[in-house]
Parts: C-alpha cells; sequence; structure tokens
C-alpha cells in the first residue's frame, strides 16, 4: 500500500503521511474516526479518497460537503494542489478539526465553512465545478443537497458502496427532478486498488427553483388575514424539520 500511496501522492507523500499522523492521532481521540480504523487508515480511507482526483479537472472549484475529518476533501487538496477546495460541515467539533488540520498541513486553496449544505446555497462556495460526498446519506437526499451547489454543467461526485447500482435504480428519477442528469456508476483506481472506489456521478443539467410548501386556500377563496396563498405569513414554508446532515 505505500508503493500505491506514492504512486498516487507524489512529492506530496509527506504531506500525506502528516495528515495521516493526525487522523490516527487527534482525529481518535475527538471521534473522528474510530480506533479500529486507525490500523487501516491509508487503504480505507487516504488511497480510497485520493484516486477520486482522476475525475477532476484541472484548476476545478470543489466543495465537499458533510466533510467529517477531511474525507476527501483535505485529501484532495493534498494530492491536488491545483484545486480551490470548501469544505463543509456543521458539526463544531470537525469544524474545529478541519480548521486546524488546513492550517498544519499549510494547505491554503482550502476554506472551512460551518454549516450545513443549504446553508451554502448562494455563496461564495456555491456555483462550484464538483461537489463531493462520502457516505452521507442515500443518493436522493444527497442529490438535494449537493446539486444546488455546482454550476449547471458542474457535477456531484459521491462516493458509495456496494448500494450504488441499487440506490441509482431507486433514486434516478429523484435526481431528475432535482436538475441533474442521468447517474453514472464509475470506478476509480482499477488497477491501483483493490476493490476499485465506487463513484456515482450525476451532472447538473438545469437549475431548479425550489417550490414554497404550505397549505393553500380552497379553490375560489382568497387567503385569509395574515397569510399569502401558498403559505403562513412570514413562513420558509411548513411543517418540515430538517434531518439532513449534509
Amino acid at each position: 500500500m505505500e508503493d500505491v500511496a506514492r504512486r498516487l501522492f507524489g512529492d506530496r507523500f509527506d504531506l500525506a503521511v502528516a495528515f495521516a499522523r493526525l487522523l490516527v492521532t487527534d482525529g481518535v481521540v475527538r471521534g473522528l474516526i474510530g480506533p479500529r480504523e486507525a490500523p487501516r487508515i491509508w487503504e480505507r480511507h487516504l488511497v480510497n479518497c485520493a484516486v477520486l482526483s482522476e475525475m477532476i479537472p484541472i484548476g476545478a472549484s470543489v466543495v465537499d460537503v458533510g466533510s467529517g475529518a477531511g474525507l476527501p476533501g483535505i485529501v484532495l487538496a493534498v494530492v491536488r494542489p491545483d484545486l480551490r477546495i470548501a469544505l463543509v460541515e456543521p458539526l463544531a467539533r470537525r469544524t474545529a478539526f478541519l480548521t486546524e488540520a488546513v492550517t498544519e498541513l499549510g494547505l491554503s486553496a482550502v476554506t472551512v465553512v460551518r454549516g450545513r449544505a443549504d446553508d451554502v446555497v448562494g455563496s461564495a462556495a456555491a456555483g462550484a465545478d464538483v461537489v463531493t460526498a462520502r457516505a452521507v446519506a442515500p443518493l436522493d437526499r444527497l442529490a438535494g443537497w449537493c446539486l444546488p451547489l455546482a454550476a449547471v454543467g458542474g457535477r456531484l461526485l459521491a462516493l458509495k458502496g456496494a448500494s450504488a447500482e441499487d440506490e441509482i435504480a431507486e433514486h434516478r428519477a429523484v435526481v431528475a427532478e432535482l436538475g441533474g442528469g442521468e447517474p453514472v456508476l464509475r470506478l476509480c483506481g482499477t488497477g491501483l486498488i483493490d476493490p476499485p472506489t465506487t463513484v456515482v456521478e450525476i451532472v447538473k443539467e438545469r437549475e431548479v427553483v425550489p417550490v414554497p410548501s404550505g397549505p393553500k386556500p380552497p379553490s375560489g377563496r382568497a387567503a385569509g388575514p395574515g397569510r399569502g396563498a401558498g403559505g403562513r405569513a412570514g413562513g420558509r414554508g411548513s411543517g418540515r424539520g430538517r434531518t439532513r446532515r449534509g
């Protein structure tokens, strides 16, 4: 695995070693990486994420949603210094780790954004060439969080496991409603790692304007006092709590 890692990271291998050390020390202590993951940090995490870089064009802007311990965001920043990467993570203890890691590793092209994916829509980080996510949620929810952060023509690259084909079959209609093209299963690192990394690629084909949800007045009646048609006065939509991780 060291030979594979050296081939992938090249002259930035020492930087990858420094990040691996952070993951198996501070990452474990802070609960970002399970203790059992430490012995296989390279094959299961760093190398598994690094091969994703073969799908990202030179100089691209990248948003990593639900970045957690920086997988794949920080790994991509280490292996590809040409990328501009925003790490989006809602939990304070995780963003603290990410900020410290970015500083310690000297990753000047990386920014850490504390918030959910929908908090980032409309910000400077949105309109990205590529949006990445790893082990965050099923494909329908993931597309709902990530596609709004991509530019039209940009792509969602979702690192997935054995369920990838089933998720594509189940959620392709939802993806289309969200402005995405046909999800395509890709394998990264073929011939280099076994098994290769499974990635679902979705191209954003169009912008989709969210439709506000809420009760509508009965047909033929005007909206009552304090209401607008289709929603409560001053509301952002009715009855939907936030349950998403992204």
